[in-house]
């Protein structure tokens, strides 16, 4: 080994002690990322047998009932985690903490789904700017900069905007989900022909989803995919 190549191992090796941290969730050594390999394995995973249209659990992957009798304006949708413990707790660590390094492992998680995603420009989910300026960052956003990063695709923030400030969609019932969001966004931009990728941190029924979807699908948009950290179930799939 020369000199040279031992230096660098060393200052590599130098470089991991110091910034060897504590998991997030035991508090065992989990080196140089935010969460142990045993508790990152625990996470709970959606299964691989899910609708491909809003990637709820079905028992052979086929399109679910629901995505059949009413079809959202998305064409594909898949996410990685079910919103379950300790998933749903990292999220809101993320979003209401202000740990916003665990942005930057969320998105590397998004960059790691084995579905190929076949998308030309990716659109964060936006948020009001009332809400913006009282979480001080979009969580989408964050998600988005790094997927984007990790599969060379340009991220459009400013075409899309929320123009209503609705009430929180976990706040109110399923069925009042749909007219909560109703006209919410507003596009300024021509998609015609572009295959557009949104990224949120949570999808619950999907409805905000579904809502930007038919907004950009009035612009042009050819085709529209969801890609999501993690999905909600209904409580009869959510054990």
């Amino acid at each position: 080994m020369s000199i040279l190549t031992e230096t660098a191992a060393l200052v590599r090796a130098a470089c991991a002690a110091l910034l060897s941290q504590d998991c997030l969730l035991c508090a065992a050594d989990s080196g140089t990322s935010l969460l142990c390999q045993a508790c990152e394995n625990d996470l709970p995973r959606l299964p691989a047998a899910r609708c491909p249209r809003c990637a709820l659990p079905t028992p052979l992957g086929e399109v679910c009932g629901r995505c059949l009798s009413h079809p959202p304006h998305y064409d594909a949708g898949t996410a990685v985690y079910r919103y379950a413990f300790p998933i749903d707790k990292l999220v809101q660590s993320f979003k209401y903490g202000h740990r916003l390094a665990l942005g930057g492992w969320f998105g590397e998680r998004l960059a790691a789904v084995p579905e190929r995603i076949e998308a030309d420009l990716i659109i964060p989910m936006p948020l009001h700017p009332l809400r913006l300026r009282e979480r001080g960052f979009n969580q989408a956003g964050e998600l988005a900069r790094v997927f984007g990063k990790a599969r060379h695709l340009p991220i459009d923030s400013r075409s899309c905007r929320r123009i209503r400030h609705t009430a929180v969609q976990a706040e109110l019932p399923w069925r009042e989900r749909a007219r909560n969001v109703r006209g919410a966004f507003e596009c300024t931009a021509d998609f015609s022909g572009r295959r557009l990728l949104l990224i949120d941190d949570v999808m619950t029924t999907g409805t905000s989803l579904d809502e930007l979807a038919r907004t950009l699908k009035l612009h042009g948009a050819a085709q529209v995919t969801v890609l999501a950290l993690a999905r909600a179930l209904p409580p009869a799939q959510g054990s």
